[in-house]
This record gives structure tokens, sequence and C-alpha cells, in this order.
């Protein structure tokens, strides 16, 4: 059998088994999926359950929305049936007890794979599309991006210790002064002559607010990996990811995020025309 048809045949038969609940949103039933996954018995599959929950618990994700608790019916022989416990899933959930999964189970190995090959179709389609956007448009999508993982890394944050607005506050200074070679917020705010109400993030470029987005992702991530505890180590750590972010810019050659260019609009100003011109549609 080919690639492209053993591909085609995991995706039919994962796609299969695919729900939608009330809102229209895609689910899978755990019950119905373990035994795709090569696991006959739902105690053997529950450990798995369980690994992938906590995956998701670590990402910053909403186990409640991407595990949901379930009940289902199932036959037990002479057409009589009786109510066990199921899971409803997300697809990222299906990702991850796939992740999880034994990978000496050839279906296991199977669908990671599979679910590798969708992403990377996801990343190419998402960077084509990224490439046709204007300027503002690019400004206007990582700005949204980096809101939702500026969350996320408070979270982390938090958990390792940053628990009150001013610890939030130095822990993000300490990101800024890796990225931006010593220079904290206020700093950068004066470089670029902002007013005391406006915020430094909205008035980057697209080139800026990247370096910033992979900042704060990769300092998320290492809080959480690392497991680290206590503000100081929090702080050290931003500090740290954001001068390996300024030192790969350096590297390639590329022009420090302080010497780049201020936009003539602020991402407001942006967000404020779009909806205007949407109002103006039919």
């Amino acid at each position: 059998m080919t690639e492209k048809k053993i591909n085609n045949q995991r995706q039919a038969t994962f796609d299969g088994i695919r729900q939608h609940d009330a809102n229209g949103a895609e689910r899978w039933s755990a019950r119905d999926l373990a035994p795709l996954l090569d696991y006959p018995q739902w105690r053997n599959f529950v450990p798995v359950l369980e690994r992938a929950s906590q995956a998701c618990r670590q990402s910053g994700e909403s186990v409640a929305y991407h595990f949901a608790d379930d009940r289902k019916m199932v036959d037990i022989g002479s057409g009589a049936q009786r109510e066990v416990d199921d899971v409803r899933l997300s697809r990222y959930a299906c990702y991850l007890i796939v992740q999880n999964g034994d990978p000496a189970k050839p279906v296991i190995a199977n669908g990671q794979t599979y679910f590798a090959l969708q992403t990377r179709r996801q990343e190419l389609a998402d960077e084509t599309k990224f490439a046709q956007l204007s300027e503002d448009e690019k400004r206007l999508a990582i700005r949204n991006e980096l809101a939702t993982h500026n969350k996320q890394l408070a979270a982390a944050a938090k958990n390792a210790g940053v628990e009150t607005a001013l610890d939030y506050a130095v822990f993000q200074d300490h990101g800024y002064k890796g990225l931006y070679g010593g220079l904290g917020a206020k700093d950068i705010h004066a470089h670029k002559g902002l007013k005391k109400s406006q915020k430094i993030l909205d008035h980057m470029g697209s080139t800026e607010l990247a370096a910033n987005l992979f900042r704060a992702t990769q300092t998320e991530e290492k809080l959480r990996r690392d497991q680290v505890r206590g503000k100081t180590r929090a702080n050290q750590t931003h500090q740290e990811v954001g001068k390996k972010v300024r030192q790969t810019i350096k590297e390639l050659g590329g022009t420090m995020p302080e010497n780049l260019p201020a936009p003539d609009k602020s991402i407001q100003q942006l967000e404020l025309a779009k909806k205007k011109l949407l109002t103006k549609k039919p």
C-alpha cells in the first residue's frame, strides 16, 4: 500500500468517528477512539487520557474544554445497554492522546505521523496566507496572538511565584531588558516617544512584534518545562530568553528591536479603521 493510501485510510478512520456538538464544533468520543488506537480495554486507555490531560494543563489550555466528562450508552449483549463514563475530546485532545500513547503500537506511530503531517500542512497554509497580508494586517494578527500568549505567560509566571501586579511588571521588565539590550519598559516607552497612556506593544511593527511573541512563547515554555520556582528565578529566566532572542537576531544580521522604526498608526487606529470598513460593507 502506498504512503498516500495509508494516509488517506488513517484520516478516514479518524474522521469517520468525528461528531459535532450543539454549537457545530467537532468532537470525538474517547470510547470510540480507544479501540482505533489499539486499546480494546478501557482501563488501559485511562492512563493515556490522564497523561494527555496533564500535558494539556501544562500547556495552559483548558482541560475542561478539550477533555469534557461525558456519559455514553454501550451494548452489553442481548439488546441491552448500560451507561458508562466517557470523555468528549477536541482535535487537540486527540493529538495529545496520540502523542502520549504507546509508540510500540503501529497505529500510535501512524497517528503521530498523521498529526505531524496535518500540523505541517496547516503551518504551510498559514505561512502562505500570512505572507500575502499587508504590514498593517500582519501587525494586527501578531498583536492578537501576542495578547493570547501573554495571558499564558502570565499563568506560567504565576505558577512560578510571580503573584502580584507589581511582581508581574518587574517580571515583564526583565524580559524587555534581555531583548532590548538593557532597556526596560519605561525606557522603550520613552524611546518611542509615547504618551503615558499608550502601550508599547501597540506601537510596534510586525518584525518587532514577532520578536516579542517569540520571547513570550519561549519564556512560557521554559518556565513550565524547567519547573522554575521563585520570583527571582522567573525574572532571570525571562531575561535570559530575551537575551537569546536578541542574540539570534544579531547572528542573522537583523536590526535590533529598539532600532526598528515605529509605525505611523497604533493598533487601536488600525482596529478602528478595520471596523469602519466592515460596517460599510453591505
